[in-house]
């Protein structure tokens, strides 16, 4: 059976080289993020550019993967990409990642849960109340992650077909 696309959303600068390590496990058939290079042109180009570049990416995929950090829930640009996940129907989930190690930093202080302020127009409840949220053990996070990840968007996959 094909892997899902997934789109990984993360605060770049502060969190990518654990993503890298997630990334790196081969479980998942995530879509490329852009290089330094062309983030920057395509940040020179304005919102517009970045919302075409998210949403062109976001159409392909399958499910949303937000990896919550430290300031990952105050990133305009992963609010958007929730809130447009979502909408597209797409699988969501978080999994916290401030117990994965970052080779150069260290870990990170927990995050706060970034589907908090997003209410469901149907019945007005959080989205924090549907989409779960991982939180890998301390001793052995990475593995976690590796033992876990495939079942988690699964998972992520039949909650949004239900809603």
């Amino acid at each position: 059976m094909a892997k899902k696309k997934i789109f990984l959303s993360y605060h770049y600068e502060k969190d990518g080289r654990r993503i890298d390590e997630i990334r790196s496990m081969g479980l998942i058939n995530d879509i490329k993020p852009a290089s330094n290079e062309e983030w920057k042109s395509i940040c020179d180009k304005g919102d517009e550019a970045i919302k075409k570049w998210i949403d062109d990416r976001l159409n392909i995929a399958d499910c949303l993967i937000v990896f919550i950090g430290e300031e990952t829930a105050n990133r305009k640009w992963i609010r958007y990409e929730i809130e447009k996940a979502w909408n597209d129907g797409k699988g969501l989930l978080g999994i916290y990642i401030h117990n994965l190690d970052d080779p150069v930093t260290g870990k990170c202080k927990k995050g706060i849960n970034p589907f908090l302020n997003f209410k469901m127009n149907r019945d007005d409840k959080s989205l924090r109340s549907v989409i779960k949220c991982y939180d890998p053990e301390p001793k052995d996070a990475y593995n976690c992650v590796f033992e876990n990840i495939e079942l988690w968007i699964d998972d992520a996959r039949s909650i949004r077909d239900f809603y």
